[in-house]
C-alpha cells in the first residue's frame, strides 16, 4: 500500500502508533507488577474506563490521575513510580518519520493531532530534546492539537470539527492517518479522507509517495 499524497491539500497525523513506537503490553505489564492485573481490561486502545477519558480531556490534574491509580492498587506506590510504569509504552521515533514530516510539511498543510495527556507530553518532548535537540513538535506541524490541551478527544466529532473549522479545512481534501480503527470510522463519517495504519505491517515513512 502506499499513500499519494498528491491527491489531498491537507494531511493529519496520529502520534502514538503513527509517528511515536508505543506498546501498551508494556504498561499493562508494568501495573501488574505494582499490583494492578486487571490494567489491561481498563485500558486499551479501543476501549478505556472514565478516568483514562478524563484525563486524556485535561479534566483531572496529572495529581488525580495518580491518586485513582494508587487506590485501585493493594499497595500505594510513589508518583514517579506510577509515571514509569504509565509511560513504559513509550518506545522511540525513528528519525525517518522526522525527516517524512519535513518533506509533507514543504508541499502540504499537516497538523497533528493527538489523544494524550500530561504525563505522556512530558516524557515525549524530553526524548525528543535528548535524541533530536528539538524540544516539540510544532516545527513539524502547522498545528499541534493535543486532547488533553483542547479538551477533546479522539474518536468523537467534537474534535475532528474542531480542528476542520480552525483550519477552514475541506473534508474531501484532507488525509486523516491513524492507526485506531474506531477513530478512522469517526473521521469518515465527517467526509474526511482515511488511512488506518497497520503498525504491525507498515511504518509511515515507508508508505509515502511526494
Amino acid at each position: 500500500m502506499s499513500i499519494q499524497a498528491n491527491k489531498y491539500k491537507n494531511i493529519i497525523f496520529d502520534l502514538g502508533g503513527v509517528i511515536l513506537n508505543i506498546d501498551y503490553d508494556l504498561t499493562a505489564k508494568a501495573f501488574s507488577q505494582l499490583g494492578l492485573p486487571n490494567f489491561k481490561d481498563l485500558f486499551s486502545k479501543a476501549q478505556q474506563e472514565k478516568v483514562f477519558d478524563l484525563y486524556e480531556k485535561g479534566l483531572i490534574t496529572s495529581d488525580d490521575f495518580r491518586d485513582a491509580l494508587n487506590n485501585s492498587m493493594k499497595t500505594k506506590v510513589s508518583p514517579d513510580t506510577i509515571d514509569a510504569a504509565w509511560n513504559a509504552m513509550l518506545l522511540d521515533l525513528p528519525s525517518t518519520r522526522l525527516e517524512l514530516l519535513k518533506k509533507v510539511k514543504q508541499t502540504h498543510r499537516t497538523f497533528l493531532l493527538s489523544n494524550t495527556n500530561e504525563i505522556h507530553i512530558q516524557w515525549f518532548y524530553n526524548s525528543l530534546q535528548q535524541h533530536f535537540g528539538v524540544s516539540g513538535l510544532s516545527g513539524y506541524f502547522e498545528q499541534v492539537y493535543l486532547s488533553y490541551e483542547i479538551q477533546l478527544r479522539k474518536p468523537d466529532a467534537e474534535i475532528f470539527n474542531y480542528v476542520l473549522d480552525r483550519n477552514q479545512l475541506d473534508p474531501a481534501e484532507t488525509l486523516f492517518i491513524d492507526d485506531s480503527p474506531q477513530h478512522i470510522e469517526s473521521a469518515k463519517k465527517l467526509g474526511i479522507q482515511t488511512y488506518w495504519l497497520d503498525v504491525k505491517k507498515e511504518d509511515i515513512a515507508d508508505l509515502f509517495v511526494l
